[in-house]
């Protein structure tokens, strides 16, 4: 990837190629997902794991349309990656606002380059939504819902698609808006190269 600017810039003009929805359906249609999940399974961790299984295979499918759309308006250049910090940059940069239609940062690097931070100040996903906070009505399962993440569903995307170019990582919700924090943090960590072709940076790392 040749500068943020550029990944900026695909982004941009890949969202414009994408078919748009309604943003407040979206968001209601996922907030309905996740009480059915709430519903079903009544563990919070369970409808976590539940909501990262689902984002897990969205993921999957997003990289071929990521990558034939990028390469049909020629912003191959742009989201070709050499090592984990291109990488980040063009998930935040040019992946979310793709499919999402909102810019998030990269940021957080660690010393060694293996793991990093995505940062959204808008969600799109927790649109109307309101968890219980601690303290409330224990009968209504407050408490317990305090350890939903909400938005867990990032996190699997982000599995699935890495997944697909030879990239394992672990993903973690690490502050949430909806928690009272000032900004949403996903954490990426990268565990192991599956296969040859993703650079030799990488190896390095």
């Amino acid at each position: 990837m040749s500068s943020k600017s550029q990944a900026v810039q695909a982004g941009q003009t890949l969202w414009a190629k994408m078919p748009k929805a309604n943003a407040e359906l979206f968001a209601l249609t996922y907030g309905s997902l996740v009480t059915e999940l709430v519903r079903d399974y009544e563990d919070p961790i369970e409808v976590n794991a539940q909501l990262d299984r689902i984002g897990h295979s969205i993921g999957v499918r997003c990289v071929d349309e990521f990558l034939s759309k990028a390469d049909v308006a020629g912003m191959g250049s742009a989201t070709r990656c050499s090592n984990l910090r291109d990488t980040a940059e063009v998930l935040a940069k040019v992946g979310f606002k793709m499919f999402l239609g909102t810019g998030a940062e990269a940021g957080g690097f660690s010393q060694d380059q293996r793991s990093f931070s995505i940062y959204l100040q808008d969600n799109p996903l927790s649109t109307f939504v309101e968890l219980p906070q601690h303290g409330d009505d224990h009968q209504s399962g407050g408490d317990d819902l305090r350890k939903l993440k909400y938005s867990n569903l990032y996190c699997g995307v982000i599995r699935g698609a890495l997944e697909q170019v030879n990239l394992k990582v672990e993903c973690s919700i690490v502050r949430d808006t909806l928690k009272g924090d000032e900004v949403n943090e996903i954490r990426v960590e990268l565990k192991e190269v599956l296969a040859d072709g993703a650079g030799d940076d990488y190896k390095d790392e």
